[in-house]
């Protein structure tokens, strides 16, 4: 499994095996993509190797790490100290996001009520668990 960024100076891969893929509506991860919702899979943090320039690290609040390509700005991954098992990559980072559909909506409570996402998965308030 492979991804980069827009410019792709910042690129990752990883063998890693995926634990979960979703959407998320929550209002943080609108604000910092600018997307009325982005999608996210987990892999294990140990299991991906990024390759090129190196992320940069915008930390959003004392839990929460958010990694970004330094030279075109495109959202790479998300660290949360409260899931020691996985790092969150961006599903529109995979060199081809139609591999990996999400699973299941987060914190769907949140979600803008004029997107209306026609699909049968499962809709969490807030957090899968």
């Amino acid at each position: 499994m492979k991804g980069h960024c827009h410019c792709e100076a910042v690129r990752w891969e990883s063998e890693g095996q995926v634990a979960w893929s979703c959407y998320c509506h929550c209002a943080d991860c609108r604000r910092n993509c600018a997307s009325p919702v982005t999608a996210f899979f987990g892999l294990p943090h140990d299991s991906v190797d990024w390759h090129g320039e190196a992320p940069k690290i915008y930390r959003s609040s004392d839990a929460v790490e958010r990694l970004f390509c330094g030279v075109c700005g495109t959202q790479m991954a998300y660290r949360n100290a409260q899931d020691t098992d996985n790092i969150h990559l961006y599903t529109a980072t995979l060199e081809d996001p139609d591999t990996l559909p999400p699973r299941f909506h987060v914190f769907h409570a949140d979600h803008l009520r004029w997107l209306s996402v026609q699909d049968s998965l499962p809709r969490y308030a807030k957090s899968a668990g």
